[in-house]
């Protein structure tokens, strides 16, 4: 079996959420967004997909030439050759490596009629959801006031969330970030889950290290479980730094480029207490399950960060160590619990008891709806806007 097309196939969709200038995700007006589907074909009629930043230039000028004639079960020998290709390329990010590689293995799977975590070597069929909020904005009803985060949590939890995670104020709000402010969406948090409700914050890398450091000891008083990206993350040496002032645990790289690569040199200077990454950031499935055996000879965790089908079959491949599976991002605005138009069953509905369950359908089990695709093609599109 050979491959012998990769194209990339962009849509419209309707959605309420918009992206400020520095990305950070909102509700408001509805308006169409885009999204992309990256397909691989081989000879024998076989094919995968996967949602994702992989663009129809970078595809045409870079991926295709890569791939084409080559067998599509020789995923680990086709991503070293993209790897090696970043060297000399602006554009080809690990998030473009993880579409191929996760279409790829949706390939095999679908070839084989076998779930993907399957193929991996599973573990469980299920995991802990923990509500991932959206970012604070300025909106009433919303996410604007520590009072109005307190209410939210309530909600959830009485969802059957078992865990929430808060990501607090940024720019480009005109006063964040505002370090007190996010201790206080904090304490609100805390007061209205009561004590055994696991609590996470990610204050998404807007601060120094004085003020990482007292956001951090604050939550620590509240029994917060971890702390993510309160700084640059660019610079190790201030996460070594205040990972020697806490007792609670400091999770991360998040978004660091190199990949499982840049994550080893995290734990080799003690940076972060537990590890972190998504199928989406580090390079595909191929590559998170080496950062997972990375965290595994280390005695560490690995906490995967993100929703969706790869990250979902990789938490069921990893067994114990990753704790939750990541389900948002959530707001008092917005509804996750219909599927996107593209797809026709709901990726990951959430059980009274706070679970979502891998799909045991073929491949990575995305239910897709191709006729929606089809109808709504765009020629040109950005990188999805969907979460």
């Amino acid at each position: 079996m050979k491959i012998v097309d990769v194209k990339v196939d962009s849509f419209r969709f309707l959605t309420n959420i918009g992206r400020d200038y520095e990305g950070h995700p909102h509700p408001g007006e509805e308006h169409w967004g885009t999204n992309s589907m990256l397909t691989i074909v081989t000879d024998e009629g076989a094919e995968g997909y996967f949602f994702g930043a992989a663009t129809q230039d970078v595809v045409e000028g870079l991926i295709k030439p890569a791939l084409v004639g080559e067998d599509p079960f020789f995923r680990e020998k086709l991503w070293y050759r993209l790897k090696r290709m970043q060297k000399l390329s602006t554009v080809l990010h690990d998030m473009v490596i993880a579409c191929v590689d996760c279409a790829l293995w949706d390939l095999a799977g679908r070839y084989l009629n076998v779930p993907v975590y399957k193929m991996m070597g599973a573990a469980r069929t299920r995991v802990p959801a923990y509500a991932s909020i959206m970012p604070g904005d300025e909106i009433p009803g919303g996410l604007s006031t520590p009072e109005e985060y307190g209410r939210f949590a309530q909600q959830l939890v009485a969802e059957g969330y078992q865990a929430i995670k808060l990501h607090t104020w940024m720019p480009p709000i005109s006063w964040a970030p505002d370090v007190k402010k996010d201790v206080a969406a904090c304490v609100a948090v805390r007061e209205a889950v009561g004590p055994d409700v696991d609590l996470m914050l990610d204050p998404h890398h807007h601060y120094d290290r004085q003020d990482a450091l007292y956001l951090a000891k604050e939550i620590e008083k509240l029994g917060f479980l971890w702390i993510e990206e309160p700084m640059n993350e660019h610079s190790m040496s201030s996460y070594v730094w205040l990972n020697q002032h806490l007792s609670m645990a400091v999770l991360g790289p998040e978004n660091l480029e190199g990949s499982f690569m840049s994550r080893a040199e995290w734990v080799r200077s003690g940076a972060s207490d537990i590890l972190r990454g998504g199928a989406g950031e580090v390079g595909g499935i191929s590559a998170i399950m080496k950062l997972i055996h990375l965290a595994e000879a280390f005695g560490m965790r690995m906490e995967v960060h993100g929703g969706g089908p790869a990250n979902m079959h990789v938490l069921c491949a990893m067994g114990i160590n990753g704790r939750y599976y990541e389900r948002g991002l959530l707001h008092p605005l917005r509804d996750i619990d219909h599927p996107y138009p593209w797809q026709n069953t709901l990726y990951d509905p959430m059980d009274a008891e706070g679970y979502v369950h891998v799909p045991e359908r073929p491949g990575l089990g995305d239910d897709i709806n191709f006729d929606y695709i089809k109808e709504n093609k765009v020629t040109r599109a950005s990188v999805s806007l969907a979460e």
